[in-house]
């Protein structure tokens, strides 16, 4: 059994950003980085009228994203993934070290 920290915010929180939302409903987004537990493995959450189920939490290093991971993430390349956090997170500096939680998830049928 795999233990995880306690949620440091509520899943509704999880996708927030009206593109990202509109992504994920479209099967474009299939994962959301964040800096702190959102959701658990089996958990499920809506966004609009469209259910969704985490499959995965995995903590992951920010140098050990791939081109493959931002497009996961709903974006075109690993660039554009990059300058948007940096522009959402205004003084953050990239930090290959860096730590997130990645929450990976499915579409419900």
């Amino acid at each position: 059994m795999t233990s995880f920290p306690e949620k440091t915010c509520s899943i509704e929180r999880l996708i927030t950003h009206p593109k990202l939302v509109a992504a994920a409903i479209a099967g474009l987004k299939t994962q959301q980085r964040r800096h702190g537990v959102y959701g658990f493995p089996g958990e499920t959450f809506k966004l609009g009228e469209v259910s969704f189920v985490i499959t995965d939490l995995q903590r992951q290093c920010l140098g050990d994203m791939t081109e493959e991971h931002a497009k996961a993430e709903g974006y075109d390349d690993l660039e554009s993934y990059q300058n948007i956090i940096l522009k959402m997170h205004a003084g953050m500096v990239w930090n290959d070290e860096g730590l997130a939680w990645v929450h990976s998830f499915v579409r419900q049928t």
